[in-house]
């Protein structure tokens, strides 16, 4: 079976990367969303092991000693983390997993994952990055006030990337992401696998 491909996708708060994520998900298929570890709080609506693996600061800390994270942060007050055995048993059953991480994630993988391929997403500008956090809802000025200082230092992060999506019309950037991933299970080591017997056929 041919091993699927890890792809890293970073992008501010805001600039619909979820939306962009849960899209493409649907529309395509052998592909997931990596489940992270988190020890922030549940949210309303939110179930453990589907929107994320909800840990205690004890069992999160014992995770990173044991060294079973690909990738982890704190962000704010609360740790995330990517489990490596999770991403590798994907990965060794055909399925392209995306990571939906920040810029110091998308380092912390690239140097353990060579191979993986990394993708920012960028809002059209930064007025309009301001007003889709105003528009969620979510957040109050101060918060916002914080994120928006976080995406510019997100942002400035962007050159680290192999691909820039820029989230202005949602269909395009829909388009443009997906447009990735089928040119990845293009490529002809992977085509060669997959049509092996049609290729013997052939000639």
């Amino acid at each position: 079976m041919d091993k699927g491909k890890l792809y890293i996708i970073s992008a501010p708060s805001g600039a619909g990367k979820t939306s962009l994520v849960k899209q493409l998900i649907s529309d395509l298929n052998q592909i997931t969303v990596s489940v992270s570890h988190t020890t922030r709080e549940m949210r309303a609506g939110e179930t453990h092991g589907k929107d994320y693996f909800f840990a205690t600061i004890k069992e999160f800390q014992q995770m990173v000693t044991d060294q079973a994270f690909l990738e982890h942060a704190q962000v704010f007050d609360n740790f995330y983390g990517t489990s490596q055995q999770s991403v590798e048993y994907q990965l060794d059953n055909g399925i392209d997993v995306i990571l939906e991480i920040d810029w110091q994630g998308a380092q912390q993988v690239k140097k353990m994952l060579p191979n993986s391929l990394s993708i920012f997403i960028l809002p059209p500008s930064i007025d309009t990055l301001q007003q889709r956090l105003e528009k969620r809802g979510q957040d109050d000025k101060v918060i916002i006030k914080l994120r928006m200082h976080e995406a510019v230092s997100e942002m400035s992060h962007c050159n680290e990337f192999d691909y820039l999506i820029v989230n202005d019309d949602f269909s395009q950037a829909l388009s443009e992401l997906r447009s990735i991933i089928v040119s990845q299970r293009l490529k002809k080591d992977r085509q060669l696998k997959q049509l092996g017997g049609l290729i013997e056929t052939l000639v």
